[in-house]
């Protein structure tokens, strides 16, 4: 494969983040959102490099000031911010994510790495709400994950069954046979 991949596929990834950050419904001091969808898809279809590229060119369009986060969000004062622990995780989360996955991953394996790569997030939410936003850690738990429970476990399940699919369908072009 030619070396345009190298920009486009990141490109791609993070164009697909920016667009479902934008799907977000405020409950508090941390947005609901499509954006770990998006990044738990693309953990599942792309290489750990390139999921991760993505990643991060999305937290550099938003730094820079494109409003690419939530609700149209920018600026690098968000990366600092009280949610900022969430956005940084999500580095991790792509990476160990698409680290665990692999073209021939079964629905359990995309689920269980996403479950994993989903919960890091969560970790890194309470620690900046803990020292970011000065809140105790057990109100950091109850505005910070326990409302995302339900419906970050049913994307990861909507990201398993849409992922296996898409790997499958996609093994067969050269970017993505070696995933």
């Amino acid at each position: 494969m030619k070396k345009a991949h190298i920009y486009a596929i990141p490109a791609i990834g993070a164009a697909l983040i920016a667009v479902l950050a934008q799907i977000s419904i405020p409950i508090g001091p941390v947005p609901f959102t499509l954006q770990n969808f998006a990044i738990g898809l693309i953990a599942t279809v792309f290489r750990p490099r390139d999921a991760v590229l993505s990643v991060g060119l999305y937290l550099l369009l938003g730094a820079i000031g494109l409003p690419v986060f939530a609700s149209g969000g920018a600026g690098f004062h968000v990366l600092v911010g009280p949610s900022a622990g969430y956005l940084w995780f999500d580095l991790v989360y792509a990476g160990l994510a698409s680290y665990l996955t692999h073209k021939n991953s079964g629905v359990v394996r995309i689920f269980l790495a996403n479950l994993l790569g989903d919960s890091l997030v969560f970790v890194g939410g309470i620690l900046s709400l803990h020292f970011l936003a000065g809140m105790p850690i057990d109100k950091a738990l109850a505005v910070g994950v326990l409302p995302f429970i339900i419906p970050d476990l049913a994307k990861i399940i909507a990201i398993s069954f849409i992922g296996r699919p898409l790997l499958q369908r996609l093994s067969s072009q050269p970017y993505f046979s070696n995933k």
